[in-house]
């Protein structure tokens, strides 16, 4: 009998898993975990020099680091640090946006379909016939057409509106000599999340830094009524 309780007692010690064993079962874990999305390009975005150059912060000097497309949006953090993707907030930022690019979440011009030399032509589009409107609005075209368009002949990109009757307002949108329109070419930093400003050292040292401010200024009131008085 004391055998038996001996053995019910030890059991539960007998049958629990080793760390060796936990080891083991994280590490098939993570080796099951998919590897990362890969998307398409865009005809916007349509090299990995083009989208570190949109996303601004200076990564476009990183662009000779990845070879491909799939290269950049297969990395991982530990591999861009082995690259020398530096500082980390640069990494975060980078690894944010790619997976913002994944969600298809991309910034002015990204849903242009018809672009050339990394430049986009936009023209003022008319209602269809017999529509009950006469709003104008702009839309995406090749860059050999002239004048305004159909509406519903070319794509309607986001964020680009008309003013007047043929004034094309929008992120980058500059007017199109000669032509009329508008053209959107991919500038630096054209994607780029502004860093936050840190009033009085950010707000982990905002008290800190505005107590010694207000010490300094006591102290200078002091010694500016002493400099009266002598």
């Amino acid at each position: 009998m004391r055998a038996q309780s001996l053995w019910s007692s030890l059991r539960p010690l007998a049958s629990a898993p080793t760390t060796s064993t936990l080891n083991t079962q994280i590490r098939c874990l993570h080796k099951t975990r998919p590897p990362p999305t890969i998307p398409r390009p865009r005809p916007f975005v349509p090299d990995v020099e083009t989208f570190l150059k949109l996303i601004g912060r200076g990564l476009s000097r990183h662009a000779s680091k990845f070879p491909t497309w799939e290269a950049l949006f297969a990395m991982t953090s530990p591999q861009l640090k082995e690259l020398g993707v530096e500082p980390p907030r640069a990494r975060r930022y980078l690894l944010q946006w790619m997976q913002r690019y994944r969600k298809g979440v991309v910034g002015p011009g990204g849903d242009f379909q018809f672009v050339r030399d990394g430049e986009a032509h936009l023209r003022v589009a008319l209602p269809p016939a017999g529509a009950a409107t006469d709003a104008r609005w702009v839309v995406n075209v090749p860059h050999d057409g002239d004048g305004v368009v159909a509406a519903e002949t070319y794509p309607r990109p986001k964020g680009y509106s008309v003013r007047g009757l043929t004034t094309i307002a929008g992120s980058h949108a500059t007017e199109l000599p000669g032509k009329g329109g508008a053209v959107v070419k991919v500038t630096e930093g054209m994607w780029e999340q502004k860093q936050g400003r840190k009033i009085d050292g950010g707000e982990r040292r905002r008290a800190e830094t505005r107590f010694k401010k207000r010490s300094a200024e006591r102290r200078a009131e002091r010694e500016a009524e002493l400099m009266k008085h002598l």
